[in-house]
């Protein structure tokens, strides 16, 4: 016959479910070898205790029944049922089951505030950050976003990517502030939808998100942000950094970063500086590849302070496939910190497949 083997999986959620229990049964069995006399039984007041890491009310409540049932029956088998020691053990065990019972209340309603915390993070996630396509004639696409909020699935960088008239659009920012409280102001930045397939240029898209930022977003919130247009089969890219980090261009080996001409304020300080802001554009032809990122990347710290190194990230970057090549920049910079970034990051990868 053919032995087969069997694996066996307990879940964590099981383990901790049989803790109280396996704790009121080690104490019983010393109670039981040492006697009664030595003062045992109140410490199966660790089951309850215990119980409301992973149990609710009613069961934790049970478990308390459970443990005051033992502590009787330890005390009835050693003559003590009715002394004092029996009466302070069970006193023990009842009081810290109530306070048991009413802790595994609070778990569960946190739990369910963080189940509807998630599912309206969800639902903003849908509105402000739209799949992306794969593809745009002959650009592949991929992004990548973290959101450093515990409770949250998105923050306040935010990415989109239009195909228009046979162009692609697209905007990266980063909007003032963190998590849930920057969601506000990123739900204005929208606007670059509605202005994207009809202004004539990114400039002009950068005045609506603007006006848009004057009369909806709350206080003196601002955003950082980068807007490009890319034809389909064109040699070059237009570029609008308003304050934002730039670009990431690589073309072969070389790796530089896609310098605006002059400074741009960001969006929402506009009114500093009245003046129309200035495109730029940068060769990119076939095979040439751009990484657009925000600054929950570029200022990534190790335990030392160091920031990551964007610039250096070229040959993570290399290979046929954009989304792995995005993986790998972001197992990198995961490496970089330890394992876990302090600030929402958004990184949009884009390739020009070669002729």
């Amino acid at each position: 016959m053919r032995r087969q083997d069997v694996t066996v999986r307990v879940s964590p959620n099981s383990l901790a479910t049989a803790v109280p229990f396996c704790v009121m049964a080690v104490v019983t069995c010393f109670d039981l070898v040492v006697g009664t006399q030595v003062g045992f039984m109140s410490l199966l007041s660790l089951g309850p205790a215990l119980a409301p890491v992973s149990l609710g009310p009613v069961r934790t409540a049970l478990t308390g029944g459970v443990a005051i049932v033992l502590s009787f029956l330890l005390a009835a088998l050693g003559g003590i049922a009715f002394s004092t020691h029996a009466v302070e053990s069970c006193a023990t065990i009842v009081g810290v089951t109530v306070a048991a019972v009413i802790a595994s209340a609070a778990r569960q309603r946190k739990e369910r505030e963080l189940v509807d915390v998630r599912a309206v993070a969800d639902v903003a996630q849908r509105v402000l950050l739209h799949r992306v396509p794969r593809e745009v004639g002959q650009l592949q696409i991929a992004v990548r976003y973290i959101s450093a909020a515990a409770a949250a699935r998105i923050g306040g960088d935010l990415y989109d990517v239009v195909a228009v008239a046979g162009t692609a659009r697209l905007i990266v920012a980063d909007v003032q502030g963190k998590g849930l409280a920057a969601v506000q102001t990123a739900a204005v930045v929208a606007a670059f939808r509605e202005s994207v397939y009809d202004e004539p240029d990114l400039a002009a898209i950068a005045s609506h998100i603007e006006r848009s930022l004057e009369h909806q977003a709350p206080g003196d919130r601002f955003v950082t942000a980068i807007m490009a247009e890319i034809p389909r089969d064109g040699a070059e890219i237009r570029l609008l950094n308003c304050g934002h980090p730039s670009p990431l261009l690589l073309s072969g080996d070389n790796a530089e970063f896609a310098e605006p001409l002059e400074a741009s304020l960001p969006l929402g300080l506009g009114y500093l500086d009245p003046g129309v802001r200035k495109e730029h554009t940068a060769p990119f032809g076939p095979a040439d590849r751009i990484l657009f990122y925000t600054d929950g990347i570029s200022e990534a710290r190790d335990l030392s302070g160091a920031f990551y190194q964007v610039d250096r990230c070229g040959p993570l970057l290399d290979g046929p496939d954009p989304v792995a090549s995005l993986d790998r920049l972001y197992d990198d910079v995961l490496r970089h910190v330890g394992g876990r970034l302090q600030d929402d990051s958004a990184a949009l990868f884009i390739a020009r497949q070669g002729m």
